[in-house]
């Protein structure tokens, strides 16, 4: 159909399922195959594969997918945008040639450069470009850490620009995960740098179908909804000319598409209504949503705002080294004996100075009288971070072994004594877009585009309305927060973003009356000590929280037991709390 671009994404993380790609492009028809592999961890793990090769530095199972497809791909005129290129978009594009030279075949492959500024870091904080810290307001100089990464986020119109050149293949480093729809919906129907709404509209789908199957029932607070979690279809996003879409997934597969499940993709990994991209603001305040029928929710309305003069800077530092060890402690007393391991190893090791960082955590079920012998276990987990790569290892595990026959009773362990691991810190910040240029090469031919910052329109957007309803608080129950509110949760570097959302304007008004940020920290103390944002959005009845902190440094450094907040929604939804009676039916 000429009035719609169907892009289908088959990844949303580097190791994500291997035969989405094939299953994408044989389920049923499509235009464009996209793939996301980066994420600010995966960067990390890419420098450490670029180290053993110049020219690697990319996501390797992308190209175990491409030679399974690649022809079929061709036959069917499908186009694949991918930012598997990661730290090398030109060292994947020459291993692509390969395959194709391989099988027969001549595709027109483009790579797209300029995101990588690890060798202009210097010249570009020569030139006023400070790099601060987006939370920390501290400049880059004062890290006093080896950078090992430094890549500004791309928009879009490089691939637009590859694909107008004839591109079958696109590969990408760092752009913006929407910018693998936004770029392909600009080439398809002609759009302009300033047609606002549209790609705003694009970049709304590309954030909802990024993360795979995240929008199709995975990781969905409501699971039981879910028919099957057996083959969950991957998502597509049917685009439309004036940016609007259609999310669904290929008929037969597992999963599920709804309002709710689009929504909660939505609440994953923001911050604030206004979502930043380098090509457009998106508002994600202004999104319609709707069930257009069975596996089939129609997203609409979006509004944009010209981007800010901006863009994102997704710097990683080398921090030291960091190891963790678990001990396991069974019965009674348990904090007492914890404490007694804990007095124990300090002295063994020196001291708490002994390490840069040392943190003692104790997770205890509390489970009285016991039934299985596992039911008894609690566990201190120890986290160290130094500098010194010896003493952070087997140095500091070894230590803890050495307590096995001299300490608590039931002294046990989760792992034998382990290495100690680089810790990545995570370092997010701004840089002018002005001083950032997409080259794209294809078959030897090099357009260099300049990113065009000079916009000063203002848009005033007014967000979505909705009338709320009053709701009655006469008669409270006592139940789970999660019987009627959904959530999803995720990392933003060191930060955490929460989202809750309601299934009907009664529970939202009432959510948002009662969730406040000091309820949500009476609800979470782990979460007491930080710096809370609390935005709404009520045209998808919902609310976001924005923690501040309670990673640390990022992924790669952080000594929580879940170090991406994953799992910090659903600790939410755990939570019993009073809640009217109309509400819970």
């Amino acid at each position: 159909m000429d009035d719609r671009l169907i892009i289908a994404n088959c990844s949303g993380f580097f190791g994500d399922r291997l035969s989405a790609a094939a299953e994408m492009v044989r389920g049923g028809p499509i235009d464009v195959l996209t793939g996301d592999y980066l994420a600010e961890l995966t960067m990390a793990i890419l420098f450490r594969k670029q180290l053993k090769d110049p020219m690697g530095g990319y996501a390797g199972t992308f190209l175990r997918q491409m030679e399974e497809i690649m022809a079929e791909c061709l036959d069917k005129n499908i186009r694949v945008v991918t930012n598997a290129g990661g730290l090398s978009p030109k060292g994947m594009a020459l291993e692509l040639e390969k395959i194709a030279s391989e099988l027969g075949l001549k595709p027109v492959i483009a790579y797209i450069e300029g995101d990588n500024l690890l060798t202009r870091l210097t010249e570009l904080q020569d030139d006023g470009e400070p790099f601060i810290h987006i939370d920390k307001g501290i400049p880059l100089k004062d890290a006093n850490a080896m950078t090992v990464t430094a890549n500004a986020y791309l928009g879009g119109w490089g691939i637009t620009e590859a694909l107008n050149m004839g591109a079958d293949i696109v590969v990408c480093g760092r752009v913006t995960d929407a910018s693998l729809v936004t770029g392909p919906s600009a080439w398809k129907f002609g759009w302009k740098k300033d047609d606002w709404d549209k790609l705003a509209g694009a970049v709304a789908a590309g954030h909802i179908i990024e993360c795979g199957t995240q929008a199709t029932g995975g990781n969905y607070s409501f699971f039981k909804e879910v028919p099957s979690f057996k083959n969950v279809g991957f998502p597509i996003a049917e685009i439309y000319p004036d940016g609007s879409s259609i999310i669904t997934k290929h008929p037969g597969t597992g999963g599920i598409v709804s309002v709710g499940t689009v929504t909660a993709q939505l609440m994953y990994e923001v911050q604030a209504p206004r979502y930043l991209n380098p090509d457009v603001i998106a508002r994600f305040d202004t999104i319609n949503l709707s069930q257009e029928g069975p596996d089939r929710v129609k997203v609409e309305g979006t509004r944009g705002e010209p981007p800010a003069s901006t863009t994102k800077v997704c710097i990683n530092n080398l921090g030291g080294y960091r190891n963790m060890m678990t001990i396991v402690l069974t019965g009674m007393d348990i904090k007492e004996k914890a404490q007694i391991v804990e007095d124990s190893l300090l002295d063994m090791l020196g001291g708490r100075d002994a390490f840069q960082v040392i943190d003692f955590s104790l997770i205890d079920p509390h489970i009285e009288n016991p039934v299985t012998n596992e039911e008894a276990f609690a566990f201190l987990r120890v986290s160290i971070m130094d500098p010194d790569q010896k003493r952070a290892g087997k140095l500091f595990s070894s230590k803890i072994v050495e307590l096995a026959l001299s300490n608590v009773p039931g002294f046990t362990l989760t792992s034998p004594p382990s290495n100690a691991m680089p810790a990545i810190v995570h370092w997010p910040a701004l840089m002018r877009l002005d001083r950032l240029k997409q080259t794209i090469s294809v078959n030897g031919e090099e357009i260099i585009l300049a990113a065009d910052s000079s916009s000063s329109q203002s848009i005033e957007i007014i967000p979505l309305s909705i009338e709320l309803p009053d709701v009655p608080l006469d008669n409270m129950k006592e139940a789970p927060f999660g019987t009627i509110f959904g959530t999803r949760s995720g990392d933003k570097g060191g930060n955490a973003n929460l989202g809750v959302w309601a299934k009907n304007k009664e529970a939202y008004a009432f959510l948002c009356d009662f969730l406040t940020t000091d309820k949500l920290k009476e609800l979470l103390p782990d979460t007491a000590e930080f710096d809370i944002d609390r935005y709404e959005f009520k045209n998808l009845l919902a609310l976001n929280f924005y923690i501040k902190g309670i990673l640390g440094d990022g992924v790669a450094a952080s000594l929580r037991s879940d170090p991406q907040a994953k799992t910090l929604g659903e600790y939410l939804r755990g939570k019993v709390v009073s809640i009217p009676a109309s509400l819970l039916g």
